[in-house]
């Protein structure tokens, strides 16, 4: 994204108050359209957001959309009310971003880095982080001396825990020591680039915006050795991608990793670490932040490199330990983690196609095209887009039922995988499974051939399954591995899961 020599008027970082919840955009703030969001039917209609949806403009937006669209990733300051209005829908719905530009420190910024032992990875973090205030939170390390000695090392205020208590204690704790107007959490096994802040604190020129991450990559060697850091390197679990976006459930970022993130301390007198959950903790937090009407952002221009976890043993228990977090979260967030949301006539169609009768499933399809035809009524080019949004959540429904059977069904999908050879529907649910991970090794550029990359993809979700079982038998609980079925075009929850992309309408703008 192109640097920008203006500077937004926006109240900046270090005079925040409490989040506001205006209707339009602080003045000065650039705007740019997302780079996923389509127009259609003479520009009145676009697609994309967060979550997916069908926007329709009225006659008075056309003006300001085609200055957004001419502008492009530079974006544009609106100098209106009803251009600031339209823009502040814009956001909040995800079809567009901020675009602050960066701008040098110092900056009022406090870092909070939890550690567990791993002095040497903590010496590395300290050193990126020099010239900053630091607080490091010993969570009970079996040996305190040598985290002592990097703290004294690099000047960072050392607290300590007796026992281990976990990330999210440590970090609250960290936190109760900060008196700067934002907090970054920083793991001991990151380290961000050169001018992150630069990039990350402008973001909070727009008052809703509660925390932002940046972008984690795997700090591998280049060009990676071994299958395991050439698979790494490609998808690493920590790494949301080149494009910046609104995080919140449902959304194609359905939450950021608190391995780094910067968070007002404001909203932190409110929302704070679960201290109960010694994963998913930032899964829980970022929801949260989201359930009070804030903003949690995705900037990927800023980077922080992540030391990961190559022992194959190790990669595979910790994808295990990410999933037991599952049921717990589910406890905390009722029917955000059901491992699908098929529509019933998505559902019919594709049982129709997978038991070999394409004619009644093109007949659903078209019947659900239909109904949604008359639901978008007024609508532009209401007919093509009603066809396209229908064949999109099929698509994404069967992408979804295919990732549920790789993990969370993953008994299931490997008596389909076994059966495949003797069934039409265990055929079609082995191409629901494997079909998207070969598109993903073509989109993401083969660091592997496809094999190796098709078999750790599936090892990956394998992993993460299982501990999704653990957790449901830990809890008692079958919400996590129950689905959630959707009738016909009604409005989805803020409670769609994180990997979901089913469409839905949405109202005029």
């Amino acid at each position: 994204m192109n640097r920008h020599t203006s500077r937004p008027a926006a109240r900046p970082a270090g005079q925040a108050g409490a989040p506001a919840t205006s209707s339009l955009t602080p003045p000065g703030l650039r705007v740019a359209l997302a780079r996923s969001t389509s127009f259609r039917a003479g520009h009145r209609v676009a697609t994309g957001g967060a979550p997916w949806g069908v926007a329709r403009f009225k006659e008075a937006a056309l003006p300001y959309l085609a200055a957004l669209r001419r502008a492009g990733r530079t974006g544009l300051a609106p100098d209106t009310t009803v251009g600031r209005a339209l823009a502040r829908q814009l956001v909040d719905r995800g079809l567009a971003h901020p675009v602050p530009a960066p701008r040098p420190g110092p900056h009022p910024v406090t870092v909070v880095v939890p550690v567990f032992g791993r002095p040497t990875e903590l010496h590395r973090c300290l050193g990126s982080l020099r010239g900053l205030p630091v607080v490091v939170v010993d969570d009970g390390s079996p040996d305190p001396g040598p985290v002592r000695v990097a703290a004294e090392t690099h000047g960072a205020r050392l607290v300590r825990h007796e026992v281990n208590r976990g990330p999210a204690a440590a970090r609250n704790t960290g936190l109760a020591l900060v008196d700067t107007p934002l907090v970054a959490f920083v793991d001991s096994d990151c380290r961000p680039d050169d001018g992150w802040l630069d990039v990350l604190v402008p973001s909070f020129d727009d008052p809703k915006v509660a925390a932002v991450a940046p972008r984690i990559v795997p700090d591998v060697p280049s060009p990676p050795t071994g299958l395991l850091a050439r698979y790494e390197a490609a998808r690493s679990t920590l790494d949301l991608g080149q494009d910046q976006d609104l995080v919140r459930p449902g959304a194609r970022v359905g939450f950021v990793p608190t391995a780094t993130l910067v968070v007002r301390r404001d909203v932190l007198r409110e929302v704070v670490f679960d201290e109960d959950l010694r994963l998913g903790e930032d899964v829980d937090f970022v929801w949260r932040l989201h359930d009070r009407g804030l903003h949690v952002r995705y900037q990927p221009r800023a980077r922080v490199a992540h030391t990961p976890r190559l022992a194959w043993r190790d990669a595979a228990r910790r994808r295990h330990e990410y999933g037991t977090s599952a049921a717990a979260l589910a406890e905390r967030h009722p029917g955000r983690l059901a491992p699908a949301r098929p529509s019933v006539w998505n559902l019919l169609t594709l049982a129709c196609v997978a038991q070999g009768r394409p004619r009644a499933g093109a007949v659903s399809a078209l019947v659900s095209a239909g109904l949604l035809r008359r639901r978008l009524s007024g609508t532009p080019g209401a007919t093509g887009l009603s066809v396209s949004v229908v064949a999109q959540g099929l698509v994404a429904d069967a992408a979804t039922m295919g990732l549920a059977l790789r993990r969370e069904w993953w008994p299931l999908g490997l008596l389909c995988l076994g059966a495949a050879p003797r069934t039409r529907v265990a055929r079609a649910a082995t191409a629901a499974m494997l079909l998207p991970v070969a598109a993903e090794w073509v989109t993401r550029g083969p660091a592997l051939s496809l094999l190796p990359w098709t078999t750790l993809r599936c090892l990956d979700d394998l992993a993460y399954g299982t501990g999704v079982t653990a957790s449901a038998l830990r809890h008692r609980s079958l919400a996590v591995l129950t689905p959630e079925v959707r009738l016909p075009f009604r409005q989805r929850s803020a409670g769609t899961a994180p990997h979901e992309r089913v469409p839905r309408s949405r109202q005029d703008t």
